[in-house]
């Protein structure tokens, strides 16, 4: 757990067993104090979602833990059904670290006396509101913006977190890292599990954080991660293929979208913000605006009728201008953010923003100094000359987005190294290579993140999208992928890396090894500048 591991120290170390004699009248004391202000199992469970208990529900708990590994003793477990191993499993492993109680979803035919288990119909569900009540509500202290798409989710995030941030802390939740407010580390998990959510909300809260932004993926939303949050606006950028390994279909993947905005996650957001651009979006306006009449609908876009548009749009490999018009204003902005999507992007954090009640021509002054996404249609300069960009495009959608922009801005060749990630969608993996015959004038394809599948099978799927084999080279090395696109392009040419971004690693079947498209770039102009 990334939240308050051990928020209540004194109260795990007055769970941990001591020999009776060794203990001092003072100690008892204290041990028997701080067990009183210990908070209960009975606090945080109503009647209605308990199906079963065996036990005493009059115990006090020192935690919330879901990972077996990190139990302490006082901890309360919850072993959760996960699609590759139950963590109802590793209970035993559970108790004998030292956890006092455990939610489950079926209950063992012979627990542990000493432990109290308790039977709900969703331990996951459970999870999350216990997690909600234990951290004392932290997302009624703050404004929470979830934004929830297919694309663009990071990218918006940090916009307006940017723009939220001038007069006070505004904590962030997403694919690159989590601003805690008085300290961030690295991000594991686009969203993430809702123990580790309220925790790290509530260090926001303590930091004096008033706003929060975090990504929503649809996992995280499929899996409750976010059940019960009040969102005070959620915002839609779009929807196109992916996690279809996940959801089946896109009218399944959108549907689980859709619930952020219709109480699907235990209440309907005060604002949505929606991109009416994207034909989903488009359809989910509709539906707020017709069934949650207490719901304010913020819509945004080139559409005329979008309630904060861009018009006169004027694209280049330096920046981006277009006339933004919202209610009761409107100002000619340029942006150093590349690309139309990105001008969708811009729109989306602008619009909710402004729906929070703040004046665009005071956020926006500070646009030119927004020092830009690591990972995000990042310009690597290291003397080369040609343009090099790595960008985190990872489906046939956002490939088409990113090399389109830059084949209009391009004077010269246009090279992309990509790969397709292993155990997720293999549908979308054609589609990919479609997407980069038609806008590359030569490809390297290489691995990605191959995880536990055979990168032959994953380049087999990648061959049903050959059209122009002529265009594309097969590189089992990423590396060496990455040296020969920068071997082949000249003054005027653009090199692409995508699907990476910001990652820092490489996943292999059973393990990580690190590998920063970023990095490797810098280390192999040096070594050819040197070679030269």
């Amino acid at each position: 757990m990334i939240g308050y591991l051990t928020q209540n120290y004194p109260l795990i170390h007055a769970f941990r067993p001591r020999p009776p004699a060794r203990r001092t009248r003072q100690e008892n004391l204290v041990r028997n104090r701080v067990f009183k202000m210990a908070p209960k199992l009975s606090d945080y469970f109503s009647e209605g979602e308990i199906l079963a208990v065996k036990g005493s529900l009059d115990r006090p708990i020192s935690g919330l833990v879901m990972d077996s590994r990190r139990v302490v003793p006082g901890t309360l477990f919850f072993a959760l059904p996960g699609r590759r191993t139950d963590g109802a499993n590793f209970i035993d492993e559970a108790c004998n670290r030292g956890a006092v109680a455990v939610v489950t979803a079926k209950m063992p035919p012979h627990p542990p006396a000493r432990v109290t288990f308790i039977q709900v119909a969703d331990p996951r569900a459970a999870l999350a509101r216990v997690a909600q009540r234990f951290y004392q509500f932290p997302d009624r202290d703050m404004t929470v913006v979830g934004v929830t798409g297919t694309n663009g989710k990071t990218t918006v995030a940090h916009l307006l977190k940017y723009f939220l941030n001038g007069d006070q802390r505004v904590g962030l939740l997403g694919s690159i890292h989590y601003d805690l407010g008085a300290r961030t580390v690295p991000s594991y998990r686009t969203t993430p599990e809702s123990v580790d959510i309220y925790g790290m909300m509530a260090q926001m809260r303590d930091a004096g954080c008033r706003q929060m932004v975090m990504e929503v993926s649809s996992h995280g939303i499929d899996q409750h991660r976010v059940l019960g949050l009040q969102f005070g606006a959620a915002v839609f950028t779009n929807l196109t293929r992916d996690h279809l390994d996940y959801h089946r279909t896109l009218d399944a993947y959108f549907a689980v979208k859709t619930r952020l905005f219709d109480g699907g996650t235990g209440a309907v957001p005060k604002i949505a913000v929606v991109n009416l651009d994207d034909p989903y979006g488009a359809k989910l306006a509709d539906s707020i605006a017709r069934d949650y009449a207490g719901v304010r609908l913020v819509t945004f876009g080139e559409n005329p009728a979008a309630t904060v548009r861009a018009e006169q749009v004027t694209l280049n490999f330096q920046s981006s201008t277009f006339r933004l018009v919202w209610p009761g204003g409107e100002m000619l902005l340029e942006t150093p953010l590349l690309g139309r999507y990105n001008v969708s992007n811009l729109l989306a954090a602008v619009a909710t923003a402004w729906s929070l009640g703040r004046d665009p021509v005071v956020f926006l002054a500070r646009l030119r100094a927004f020092p830009g996404v690591p990972g995000r249609m990042e310009r690597i300069d290291a003397g080369q000359p040609c343009n090099v960009l790595v960008d985190y495009a990872h489906t046939g959608d956002a490939l088409c987005n990113a090399l389109g922009m830059l084949r209009a801005i391009t004077p010269g060749r246009l090279f992309v190294v990509f790969g397709c990630g292993g155990n997720r969608d293999r549908a979308k993996r054609p589609l990919m290579v479609r997407a980069v015959q038609e806008f590359a004038d030569g490809a390297f394809a290489t691995t990605d993140n191959p995880r536990g599948e055979a990168h032959a099978q994953i380049f087999a799927d990648m061959h049903a999208g050959v059209t122009a084999p002529e265009k594309i080279a097969w590189i089992d090395d990423r590396r060496r992928a990455i040296s020969l696109a920068l071997d082949g392009a000249r003054a005027g040419d653009c090199v692409l890396i995508a699907g990476k971004g910001h990652e820092s690693f490489q996943e292999f079947a059973d393990t990580v090894i690190p590998f920063d498209d970023r990095q490797v770039v810098r280390e192999l102009i040096d070594s050819k500048t040197l070679q030269t």
